[in-house]
């Protein structure tokens, strides 16, 4: 640790004892500056699945399938199990004695202001998925619905909704807020990297720097890659209906094909925007098409609620939350053990008999997964941008206000689409191309019903491919940040093979994928999010074991000798307290304390 790092009370008292900097065995040439062990494996292993996928795709495809089909049928209770957890504890932080933490400690100050700390934690989630999903999943839960409703009727629409709701909701993003307070309280609290490994700190010491570090942050590279690239591929395929529904629409423009290899042309096109911004390092222009992509996301969603039908979405939005809240525990503790087999006459037949089955495979189990492997990439942007926030502020954030704007969203989104199917004149414009062509028309259907219907499309297609660019050069980063041992300034040649690395391994599950390039993409989440997930549960020991000691320090009879030198010094004029902790430490002129500075 550095002089610098050492300084202030948090680094005087709270720093982990070490001696290690990020990267100090690197190795670095040929325009690469990567830690071998996880570069080199993970690559490596990433080039062998590319090959082989591609050399054998009826083979691969096949295998993709059953893997999906596997993981779901035997560790679906992990999965449920795992995100149950995962939001009781986040809930258990923010209500307990650990809530008055704060990430930074208690000379930490916040590096934004609350609005725009509000603003971007908006921008922070899952848009390509909103965008894909918005409309198709309340579709598809009307027609093939959970909870006993009746396909086709006003309570299967209900249902729906209340389903859509409950995989966008506080689930997944207490799975973010347990990965980015991880990261952020030990890098922040502890000086260690800011990187996954740092966070088993408590139980590996300075094994972190050695092989069991390695292993986890190889699963953490697998886990990432493949959550990112299942978001690609579903943004692509969205983007090729696009194109193809408006080349359908306006005669001038150019007729699109709906097929795998456009599909897989939109990714090496996009794929090669991202490569071109991370070599040149355009981090201002990415801040600012991420801003582009939150206003172009507020437009869509205020056109939708202006031009469709704008009282039923409003009733929609209370009625969904509703009927979400008062199947919570149902939906949440799911397993489909009573439902996956049956007798016909005195024969027995099972498993699988009434599409319950296929309810967890299709749709709770690959959403949990799904953001499993997301949550390094979401949660070390939120770790970045939440230092000098006390825990429970923290989890208050994370866990409401972008789960506000998923519910705005599947409001109006999946709202109107619900009116429209439920409307005899308008019944099955939607759900027909959706379950004909796949989940990807959706939206596009939609917006064939309503004025405006070019504009909304292009805008739409705008979106996806904003969201495609900035999803894979912050994913990139993020990789390239795993795979140096959590160094940050590191040459731009290791940030372009992880952004092709994406794009080759997006395009080679639409290949092998083929028709059922959907699934492809979903047995790639759910076979990344299965290990990690496992990482995930002994996260959360390593995480209390790191509160704990925190809170000792911030009793103990030492930190208390040295806040009060300090006010005998008159060095101190402020100390904020919530219970019994002192929370934040500031000097005479209103700055945070910088102890052993000059």
């Amino acid at each position: 640790m550095t002089d610098e790092g050492k300084r202030g009370i948090q680094g005087e008292l709270f720093h982990a004892e070490t001696d290690r900097e990020p990267g100090d065995n690197n190795w670095q040439g040929y325009g690469f500056d990567i830690n071998p062990p996880v570069f080199l494996i993970a690559g490596g292993l990433i080039i062998l699945f590319i090959i082989l996928s591609l050399a054998f795709p009826d083979q691969a495809g096949a295998i993709y399938q059953d893997t999906r089909i596997a993981i779901s049928d035997y560790f679906d209770w992990l999965f449920i199990l795992a995100a149950n957890i995962f939001i009781i504890f986040m809930v258990y932080l923010a209500i307990s004695k650990y809530g008055a933490i704060r990430l930074g400690g208690v000379d930490g100050e916040k590096e934004f202001s609350d609005i725009s700390w509000i603003a971007m934690l908006f921008s922070a989630g899952m848009g390509i998925g909103l965008m894909f999903f918005g409309v198709a999943e309340p579709v598809y839960h009307l027609f093939d619905p959970h909870l006993g409703a009746e396909a086709g009727t006003d309570a299967a629409a209900e249902v729906g909704m209340a389903v859509s709701l409950f995989h966008w909701g506080f689930h997944p993003w207490a799975i973010y807020a347990l990965v980015a307070l991880g990261l952020a309280f030990f890098s922040y609290n502890r000086g260690l990297p800011l990187t996954f490994r740092s966070v088993f700190y408590p139980v590996l010491g300075e094994r972190i720097y050695g092989w069991p570090g390695h292993v986890i942050d190889i699963f953490t590279v697998f886990a990432t890659l493949f959550g990112l690239v299942t978001s690609l591929g579903l943004g692509a395929l969205q983007i090729n209906a696009g194109l193809t529904f408006v080349g359908d629409e306006v005669a001038a423009f150019p007729a699109v094909p709906d097929s795998v290899w456009v599909a897989v042309g939109i990714v090496t096109v996009v794929t090669g925007l991202a490569i071109i911004s991370v070599y040149l390092g355009l981090d201002k222009g990415i801040r600012r098409l991420s801003n582009l992509n939150l206003t172009l996301m507020l437009v869509l969603l205020a056109s939708v609620f202006i031009l469709g039908p704008t009282l039923f979405i409003l009733g929609a939005l209370p009625q969904g939350i509703g009927a979400y809240i008062g199947s919570f525990f149902e939906l949440s503790f799911f397993g489909n053990s009573f439902d996956n087999h049956y007798f016909q006459g005195s024969e027995f037949y099972g498993p699988g008999g009434d599409g319950e089955g296929g309810f967890l495979v299709d749709w709770t189990v690959f959403y949990w997964a799904w953001w499993i492997s997301w949550s390094p990439f979401v949660g070390m942007f939120i770790a970045r941008i939440s230092k000098g926030r006390t825990i429970r502020e923290f989890v208050g954030g994370v866990l409401l206000i972008p789960v506000v704007f998923s519910f705005a969203w599947f409001a109006a989104m999946g709202g109107t689409a619900l009116n429209f199917e439920l409307n005899e004149a308008t019944a099955g414009a939607i759900s027909g191309p959706t379950f004909e062509t796949g989940e990807e028309l959706a939206m596009f259907a939609m917006f064939d019903l309503m004025p405006g219907t070019v504009v909304l499309s292009v805008l739409a297609i705008i979106l996806v491919t904003t969201f495609f660019v900035t999803s894979s050069d912050s994913g990139s980063l993020v990789l390239e940040h795993l795979s140096t041992g959590g160094k940050h300034e590191t040459p731009a040649t290791g940030r372009v093979f992880w952004a092709a690395s994406e794009g080759l391994v997006a395009s080679t599950l639409l290949i092998a994928g083929g028709d059922a390039a959907v699934d492809a993409l979903q047995a790639a989440a759910i076979a990344s999010g299965l290990p990690f997930a496992v990482i995930l549960l002994f996260m959360i020991y390593a995480v209390m074991q790191g509160l704990k000691k925190e809170y000792r320090i911030l009793q103990s009879n030492e930190f208390e000798e040295l806040i009060d030198d300090l006010e005998d010094q008159g060095e101190i004029v402020v100390t904020t307290e919530t219970g019994d902790l002192v929370t934040e430490v500031k000097t005479r002129d209103d700055r945070v304390i910088n102890v052993g500075s000059d």
